[in-house]
């Protein structure tokens, strides 16, 4: 396994790292979830994540029971959470302090665990002002709930103005940013963040590197049964599978085969060693409903050196999607 700093932090996390959205509770009990987490764990991966809005909570709770019967040290663990949608109360949701506080607690609770190493804001709140939620961030800080603190989908305005409030009062701003990158959805990871990468530091724990699966290959001639897409409570995936889009893609990713082909690998592990390729990523969150997958997942790092500069303008001339900066950034 590889290790990177996330960002300009000393913490180092594994490059490939494994989530809890989707498959827990929903796919994996607390059995399955152990395997396919010993599986990442044998790996080298140190870096689990999760949210208080996966499965309602059960994902924070499967994962907390999985770490204690696996019977790993916490302090080779790197686990995160994420606050935002902990319930249908009128504070229950949000970014203020009431709901940043007393979510953290309760995934605290949940996983049975004294700190999360990464707390993050699970989507930019409009309604409460970023002090409060920076303030608030730095009391878990403060009294060692959390060790860095984040955000996930934050515009990059955003993302800046809550470092320049915490230089401004002393305080400790957003150390890492959770944004959605693969090789279908790259604007805002390779142009809008571009500069926050040199002026802040910003590390990146990136998600959905397969496009929700689309980059796998494995929807090519439909929806398998047990995938993602056939599941109740993720109709709008299987939507946007059968979009006209969702099929563009599906036939973009066919056209990629041949490139992994020669490679030796597959379709999911190219989308992944492409992903590691960009420097700006600190670690790729997979997901896998089975140890079998994770292994494959873990097997993409083998694969980062063989994207040569010929491969990747190879690749780029597939998908054809190469974001462009503004004429102030040229």
């Amino acid at each position: 396994m590889q290790y990177r700093y996330l960002g300009s932090t000393g913490l180092q996390v594994s490059a490939l790292s494994y989530g809890a959205w989707v498959t827990f509770s929903t796919q994996l009990d607390v059995d399955h979830a152990l395997a396919c987490m010993q599986a990442a764990y044998d790996a080298g991966v140190n870096f689990f994540d999760n949210a208080e809005a996966y499965a309602g909570g059960e994902a924070e709770v499967i994962m907390g029971q999985v770490i204690r019967r696996a019977g790993w040290q916490r302090k080779d663990l790197v686990i995160s959470t994420k606050v935002f949608w902990g319930g249908q109360g009128p504070n229950d949701r949000g970014l203020s302090r009431k709901h940043v506080i007393e979510g953290a607690n309760a995934a605290l609770k949940r996983m049975e665990l004294d700190y999360v190493d990464l707390i993050f804001c699970h989507r930019p709140d409009p309604r409460t002002p970023i002090e409060e939620t920076v303030r608030a961030m730095n009391y878990l800080l403060d009294t060692g709930k959390a060790f860095y603190w984040g955000t996930s989908e934050w515009s990059a305005e955003d993302i800046r103005t809550a470092h320049e409030i915490a230089r401004r009062e002393h305080l400790v701003g957003p150390a890492m940013e959770q944004p959605q990158y693969n090789m279908f959805h790259r604007e805002r990871f390779e142009i809008e963040y571009a500069r926050l990468y040199e002026d802040i530091g910003l590390g990146t724990t990136i998600w959905s590197p397969l496009a929700s699966g689309l980059l796998t290959g494995k929807y090519r001639e439909g929806k398998p049964e047990g995938s993602r897409a056939t599941l109740e409570q993720y109709a709008w995936l299987a939507k946007n599978f059968d979009s006209v889009e969702g099929q563009q893609r599906i036939a973009t990713a066919e056209l990629l085969r041949p490139v992994a082909d020669e490679l030796g690998c597959s379709l999911a592990q190219l989308a992944l060693a492409w992903c590691l390729a960009n420097p700006h990523v600190s670690t790729v969150i997979t997901g896998a409903s089975t140890p079998e997958q994770v292994v494959e997942n873990m097997a993409a790092l083998d694969y980062v050196d063989k994207l040569t500069p010929e491969v990747m303008e190879r690749i780029e001339e597939i998908l054809d999607n190469k974001p462009t900066p503004p004429t102030a950034f040229r």
